[in-house]
């Protein structure tokens, strides 16, 4: 699981570059000054879509966004740490 400042930061860098700085700028501020329920907003997310139609958006964004790299393209690197 990622934490939240890596959440903060990869959605705050999709923002700046979509909508630009000025405009993510805005975003931010109409975020603050509106009350934003969570909670509700997730409940209708869904609501048209199968279970199906949902796990298959959910399969192929992980396959699409990979946040650790495959195992075999992985490189491990070994560091020494000196005292």
């Amino acid at each position: 699981m990622r934490t939240d400042t890596i959440i903060r930061n990869e959605g705050t860098q999709v923002l700046m570059e979509n909508l630009g700085l000025v405009e993510a700028e805005r975003f931010f501020m109409l975020i603050q000054k509106e009350q934003f329920d969570y909670t509700k907003w997730q409940e209708n997310l869904f609501e048209d879509m199968s279970i199906d139609e949902i796990s298959q958006k959910a399969a192929d964004y992980r396959e699409n966004n990979r946040y650790m790299p495959d195992k075999e393209n992985y490189k491990w690197q070994r560091t020494t740490i000196r005292v």
